[in-house]
């Protein structure tokens, strides 16, 4: 019984350890940098992975990212120039916020063309029933006998 509790116990210990650990693998000089190196691996997608940013990608790719993330922090370099050496490699995809350019313009505009035509649709949809008169819909002396004719006959 006590060697079960103790295999329960470190089953659920090592994940743990190997989840805290994570620090040591990018030791950063300052609080600022290791927190610049978080934020990017948060924001930057693995090209691999349909939709995991590279902090939680176990994916060959994704670590290569890392690495590079963290050589260039390390070295000093601003948050866009990562961003754009990255982009440069692995293409656009690996953002999740897109800038606007004439290749995201249609991304980005999409959601306003989508309400525009609705607000078109449903103004000229209120624009059309004002214009037309209110009995238009009500039936003619005519087509009243005949609809009576056809109650009539039916058993």
């Amino acid at each position: 019984m006590v060697r079960l509790l103790m295999v329960l116990a470190l089953g659920f210990a090592a994940p743990l350890a190997l989840a805290s650990g994570g620090d040591d693998v990018y030791p950063l000089d300052t609080d600022a940098d290791r927190e610049r190196f978080q934020t990017l691996i948060k924001e930057l997608r693995c090209p691999k992975c349909q939709n995991q940013n590279i902090a939680d990608s176990d994916a060959p790719i994704a670590t290569d990212m890392r690495n590079e993330v963290y050589r260039m922090v390390q070295d000093g370099a601003p948050n866009e120039e990562v961003v754009s050496a990255l982009v440069d490699r692995f293409g656009e995809f690996v953002r999740y916020k897109p800038g606007f350019d004439s290749r995201t313009a249609l991304l980005w505009l999409m959601p306003l063309i989508v309400v525009l035509i609705g607000v078109s649709v449903v103004a000229s949809i209120v624009i059309r029933s004002r214009n037309n008169p209110e009995d238009g819909g009500s039936l003619s002396d005519e087509q009243r006998r005949q609809a009576e004719a056809i109650l009539r006959d039916k058993p």
